[in-house]
C-alpha cells in the first residue's frame, strides 16, 4: 500500500507546485491593472476609479499572501502536522476575505467623502480607454484563475477567481459611473463606489464562508455512498460512523466496520485494506483511510 501513498503524496506536491506558478502569474497581471486604475484615478480625483484601483490592489496582494500560503501548504506531513499543511491553504483564503472587508471600509470612506463634499472628478477618453483595457485583462485573468482551479481543486485559486470577478463587475460599473459624470451627473462617481462597497461585501461573504466550511472539518463525502461502497467489500457485514474531512482534492475518510467475529486478525485486517483500496478507487481525492474493524455482534 506505500506506493499509492508515495504517488498520491507526489501528485499533491505537483499540484502545488502548479497552483502557485498560476497564482505568480496572475500577480503580475493584477498588480499592472491595480498600477494603471490608481494612477488614472488619483490624477482625476475620482473616487470610484481610485476605489476600483484599490480594489485591484487587494486583488495582487492576496496573491502574494496566497503564495506564502501555497509554500507552507506544500511542506509533507511532519509531527506538528501529521495531516499535512493543507489547511494553510483556506487559512488564506479566509485572509482573502478579511483584505476584502478592509478595502470595503476604504471603499466606503471614499464614497462618502466623494458625495458628502460634492467631489467633481476630471474624466477623460484616456481613462476611460484604460479602463477598458484593465477590464479585458481582468476577464481573462478570472478565466484562467477559474479553469486551474477547478483542474487543481484549488480551494484558493476559485477564491481569488471570485474575487477578481468582482472586480469585473466593480470596473464595469466604474465605466457607468465615467458615462454618467460626463453627461453632467457627477455624484454619479460616490454613487457607484457605494455600490462598489456592497458588491465586494457580498464577495468577502462568500469567500470567507467557504474557507470556514473547511477549517470547521465540514463533510466531504456522503456517508450514505461512502457506507454503500464499502458494504460492497466482500467480509463487511455492517459500515456505521463515517466520517470526512480535509480539503478538496485531498479528503481523510475515517469509519468502522463489522466483520466476522471468527475471522483472524490478518483476515480482518485483508478485509479492512479491501475497504481502504475500494474508497481509493471510488473517490480519487481521498488521501487516507481509516478503518476500524470490530467483530459482527450477534443479533
Amino acid at each position: 500500500m506505500e506506493a499509492p501513498l508515495v504517488d498520491r503524496s507526489a501528485a499533491l506536491q505537483e499540484r502545488n507546485r502548479k497552483v502557485r506558478f498560476v497564482l505568480l502569474a496572475i500577480l503580475v497581471a493584477n498588480w499592472v491593472v491595480a498600477a494603471a486604475k490608481l494612477v488614472f484615478g488619483l490624477m482625476a480625483q475620482s473616487a470610484s476609479v481610485t476605489a476600483d484601483g484599490l480594489h485591484s490592489f487587494i486583488d495582487g496582494s492576496s496573491n502574494v499572501l496566497g503564495l506564502v500560503a501555497m509554500g507552507v501548504a506544500s511542506q509533507p506531513a511532519d509531527a506538528d502536522h501529521p495531516y499535512g499543511h493543507g489547511k494553510f491553504e483556506a487559512l488564506a483564503s479566509l485572509g482573502i476575505g478579511a483584505m476584502i472587508g478592509v478595502g470595503m471600509l476604504e471603499l466606503g470612506r471614499m464614497a462618502f467623502d466623494s458625495l458628502l463634499h460634492d467631489k467633481h472628478p476630471t474624466v477623460s477618453l484616456t481613462m476611460a480607454a484604460v479602463m477598458v483595457f484593465t477590464l479585458v485583462i481582468n476577464l481573462v485573468v478570472t478565466r484562467v484563475e477559474r479553469h486551474y482551479g477547478q483542474k487543481y481543486k484549488s480551494a484558493l485559486l476559485l477564491a481569488d477567481a471570485q474575487h477578481t470577478l468582482s472586480d469585473v463587475f466593480v470596473t464595469i460599473a466604474v465605466l457607468v459611473s465615467i458615462g454618467l459624470v460626463a453627461l453632467g451627473f457627477p455624484r454619479a462617481d460616490g454613487l457607484v463606489a457605494l455600490a462598489v462597497m456592497v458588491f465586494v461585501a457580498w464577495v468577502a461573504y462568500g469567500i470567507v464562508r467557504q474557507a470556514v466550511g473547511i477549517l470547521s472539518d465540514t463533510a466531504r463525502l456522503d456517508p450514505a455512498q461512502v457506507s454503500q461502497h464499502t458494504l460492497a467489500v466482500a467480509g463487511v457485514r455492517s459500515c456505521r460512523d463515517v466520517r470526512s474531512r480535509g480539503m478538496e482534492e485531498s479528503v481523510y475518510v475515517d469509519l468502522k466496520i463489522e466483520v466476522d467475529p471468527q475471522l483472524t486478525t490478518a483476515q480482518a485486517h485483508e478485509v479492512a485494506d479491501k475497504v481502504e483500496e475500494t474508497l481509493h478507487a471510488a473517490y480519487p481525492q481521498v488521501v487516507d483511510v481509516v478503518v476500524h474493524v470490530e467483530p459482527a455482534k450477534a443479533r
